[in-house]
């Protein structure tokens, strides 16, 4: 309907030989405002010529037209709602679904743990913007490649391995369960890190152990480092099945590390790189004054990190193909991501082009920040646990996909790129504002329908309908209660929702959304008798309002149970 009104604007702008302006159409704040509002009569200051050039050609589905205070409100009329609903329900898990990316082909990189550290909170963070993004993206039509970069190179991995050369007596059997292994690796690093900054002599072996992973060259450190990568690869894939997330394309910066080496050198012969003091450098200040200088092969000839990156970066378009290459890390890295992807810009222009880069903020618990490095680190699978410890201690039934459901919100709501407070208590609320609240929602609407037993509401093919599709679906006779009136004037805005969500990467749109709409529903639920106290008989079936308030319940429920699927929050049939 807004697309509908919006040309309506433009050929009414057309037709009165008004020049064109940029005008909005939004949904008012208030509903006694219409459905539709827009500032098209105050930018152009003809709002009366316009409004009247609308009601002669008004639109199905509008019922009237008011100019006030420049605005011109549009008010939808009983039957669009009706239509609406039927809408919803025919299309059920599609619903909400467009073709604004369709044929094209994104790829978005996310999550990116390193091997034999925990995986944190951060990476939790990037797991659940990353995951919810790339269902923005399925539902308007792209196909999304979902990618995994997981570093398994470096110092830092070299101090780990060290770590486990001194514990090898503590070595896990291959029977324990993958979070002992896990929390085994932690304790190597933590060693490591704390040994080699403390003792030059073990910091300068760490550096030969790092030298030895890259070129293969000792059977011990060759069977340490390929042991714990696969044990925290298994933790990793275990964690990712828990989270309800998979990926397409898992690569390892040990997989890249020679490309992203052999272009450094290739590209230092055209310029774009450059010696210095033994390294090789890219000077960041040559191409902006917000750049700086960063290493990509260091003093003893290993790639860096940011060579890896465009290493990276050659192998994902040689072999995808790419319209678009999204990137979620964390705000510590954007200096550094602002660099490499000027790098990029210099030496492979085409896919810098097409890159874009999302960094989030710090989740960070009442007791301030973690530190990987001290071993005072609050993991994914921690925080999990202690959600549900907290669910269950307020005397409800705590199970992962509730605990999942609050942290996964709780990252959501806020947007992309800013810091988080994770305040338990209001997480596992189920009065309003929570990832439970939507789930214990939908689950009401789950229990609701089955009670109901309406054969036209179960999309079961063969089954008779009381309404027999969405054209006999009518409206009650006696007029619309409130809660009747709000409800359905939200539950038709969701394809417009998940539209402007992937236009603006915004996931927080939906969760807002989905708040006022589960708010709404609940307040018509608590004022309708949705089924009569005699229940579904013929008599109950042959009401007005019956049908058309079960199919506001089933409109509802498609559309939280889509809403939550884009989220990547799980919807459990019962609480």
């Amino acid at each position: 309907m807004k697309d509908t009104i919006e040309n309506l604007i433009k050929e009414a702008l057309k037709s009165l030989g008004i020049e064109a302006r940029k005008f909005v159409i939004e949904h008012p704040t208030d509903i006694s405002h219409g459905d539709y509002s827009t500032n098209v009569g105050i930018v152009t200051k003809r709002g009366h010529e316009i409004k009247a050039f609308l009601e002669q050609h008004l639109p199905k589905g509008v019922e009237k037209i008011e100019l006030e205070s420049g605005f011109i409100n549009f008010y939808l009329s009983k039957e669009f709602f009706a239509d609406s609903l039927g809408e919803i329900i025919e299309k059920g898990e599609s619903f909400g679904k467009n073709n604004r990316l369709k044929g094209k082909k994104v790829m978005v990189e996310y999550t990116d743990p390193n091997v034999m550290k925990p995986f944190h909170i951060g990476h939790l963070m990037s797991n659940t913007i990353g995951e919810s993004l790339s269902r923005i993206i399925e539902w308007e039509g792209a196909g999304v490649i979902r990618a995994n970069y997981y570093s398994d190179t470096g110092l830092n991995i070299a101090k780990a391995v060290w770590g486990m050369k001194e514990k090898t007596n503590e070595l896990p059997e291959d029977s324990s369960n993958n979070s002992e292994k896990a929390k085994f690796l932690g304790s190597c690093y933590v060693l490591g890190v704390q040994q080699s900054t403390a003792n030059p002599e073990i910091e300068r072996e760490t550096i030969e152990i790092n030298k030895k992973i890259f070129d293969r060259s000792d059977n011990e450190i060759n069977g340490l480092y390929d042991l714990g990568k696969k044990w925290s690869l298994e933790y990793f894939t275990e964690l990712y099945t828990r989270l309800g997330s998979s990926f397409d394309w898992l690569v390892g910066e040990s997989e890249v590390v020679s490309e992203g080496k052999e272009l450094v050198l290739e590209f230092l012969k055209k310029g774009i790189f450059e010696e210095s003091e033994g390294a090789i450098i890219f000077r960041g200040e040559k191409y902006g004054p917000k750049l700086h200088t960063r290493v990509f092969i260091n003093k003893e000839g290993l790639p860096t990190y940011e060579a890896k990156e465009i290493g990276l970066t050659k192998r994902k378009f040689e072999e995808y193909k790419l319209d678009q290459s999204i990137v979620i890390t964390g705000n510590e890295q954007n200096e550094y991501f602002k660099v490499v992807l000027e790098a990029m810009r210099q030496a492979i222009p085409e896919a810098a082009e097409i890159t874009k880069h999302f960094s989030h903020g710090m989740l960070r618990l009442p007791t301030g920040k973690m530190s990987s490095r001290t071993g005072d680190v609050i993991t994914a699978e921690v925080l999990i646990d202690q959600v549900k410890k907290v669910i269950e201690e307020k005397g409800n039934k705590a199970t992962d996909d509730i605990a999942i459901g609050a942290i996964k919100y709780t990252i959501l709501k806020q947007g992309i790129g800013n810091d988080i407070i994770f305040d338990f208590d209001k997480s596992i609320s189920t009065e309003g504002d929570s990832g439970p609240y939507l789930q214990y929602t939908c689950a009401r609407t789950n229990s609701l329908l089955e009670k109901a037993k309406n054969p036209s509401l179960s999309a079961q093919a063969g089954q008779p309908s009381p309404w027999q599709g969405r054209e006999k679906l009518s409206p009650p006779d006696k007029g619309e209660s409130e809660g009747v009136r709000t409800i359905e004037r939200l539950l038709y805005r969701f394809p417009e929702i998940v539209e402007r969500a992937g236009e603006e990467y915004a996931p927080q749109l939906i969760t807002t959304y989905l708040i006022e709409l589960s708010s709404a529903f609940n307040n018509f639920y608590a004022h309708e008798q949705v089924i009569p106290p005699s229940g579904l008989g013929r008599a109950g079936s042959d009401s007005p309002e019956t049908p058309y308030r079960l199919a506001i319940v089933k409109a509802f429920n498609i559309i939280i149970k889509n809403g939550l699927s884009i989220l990547g929050i799980p919807t459990p049939e019962r609480i």
